[in-house]
């Protein structure tokens, strides 16, 4: 399918438009593609400007296959929604609506001028954008907790240094270079005195480093201190434009975020080992959480298990 098409150019791209959102565009007409494209960097074309402009006259009539609803409003382009109608396109099929209260509207604008619309919606489009989704939509970043355990839910080995192999540790640093802000507790401030920063890996910016919990910080910490409320201290990051969050902490940090019900997906990386002593990942939660679209992969010895708390 041509939205298949689209999602694919999104992945290709990469989050080359933070910090907006990329989306893709690809204009069928008769089963051919006429047209295509993804969002430019900060502050250029959006995907469906991009898709028209290819098409040309081809546009008249076609079908625009995208992977998030076109936009309504005015912002640094103009709205995608007037450039597709003034490019004739009979049809738009959309992968997602739009969360941003501001430039929602899209499809109704469209439908209301005479285009066939059709919502396809699909988790894999909303999961491109999945941390703007939640930064527009809840005030607040998407919050990812990270752990890494043995197959007995354990964080510590005895007598070991590592829980998880190689593999793991870099994919944990390339996680951090993707994320703008990584946060623990200050129990594990205190016990281990954490870095936090991407090392040895690519990095275009280096995440915000935070310690949730009451002070003071040891000496020499460079880590940013943050002791109101979860609730209080999410809604001030994400007023400073902090779209996405890696929880690194243990299980205190880790329960408390999701007994408040602010973790949106999980992380594990799992060793195939047993501890057998140590600290759970999680202590005592007031119920069960359903986790949704749940997937496994191999990361060198070990399995990376991943998993939502909500819909992105």
């Amino acid at each position: 399918m041509s939205l298949d098409r689209a999602l694919a150019l999104v992945d290709a791209a990469g989050p080359v438009a933070y910090p907006n959102p990329t989306v893709g565009a690809v204009l069928v007409v008769d089963g051919a593609i006429v047209g295509e494209g993804a969002t430019e960097p900060y502050g250029g074309r959006h995907g469906e400007v991009v898709a028209l402009a290819a098409a040309g006259d081809w546009a008249r009539g076609a079908t625009l296959f995208v992977t998030m609803e076109p936009c309504a409003h005015h912002g640094r382009t103009p709205p995608c929604v007037d450039a597709i109608l003034a490019a004739g396109v009979a049809r738009v099929v959309a992968g997602c609506l739009d969360p941003s209260p501001e430039a929602a509207g899209g499809l109704e604008r469209l439908r209301a001028a005479g285009v066939e619309v059709e919502l396809d919606d699909r988790f894999a489009a909303r999961r491109q954008n999945e941390a703007w989704r939640t930064w527009k939509s809840l005030a607040r970043p998407f919050v990812v907790y990270k752990a890494a355990i043995t197959l007995d839910g354990r964080v510590t080995v005895p007598g070991g240094r590592w829980v998880t192999g190689e593999a793991s540790r870099r994919q944990v640093h390339e996680l951090r270079a993707a994320f703008d802000a990584v946060a623990v507790g200050m129990g594990t401030v205190r016990a281990d005195a954490p870095r936090l920063d991407a090392r040895d890996v690519p990095v275009v910016r280096q995440p915000r480093r935070l310690a949730f919990g009451r002070g003071p910080l040891p000496p020499g910490s460079e880590l940013e201190l943050r002791s109101g409320s979860l609730d209080e201290e999410l809604a001030a990051l994400a007023a400073e434009g902090v779209q996405s969050l890696l929880l690194e902490g243990g299980p205190t940090l880790a329960t408390a975020f999701l007994e408040a019900g602010l973790v949106d997906k999980l992380l594990l990386f799992v060793a195939p080992l047993l501890s057998g002593a140590g600290p759970h990942f999680l202590g005592g939660l007031s119920a069960p959480r359903e986790l949704l679209h749940a997937t496994t992969r191999a990361v060198g010895e070990d399995l990376l298990v991943e998993a939502y708390l909500r819909e992105p």
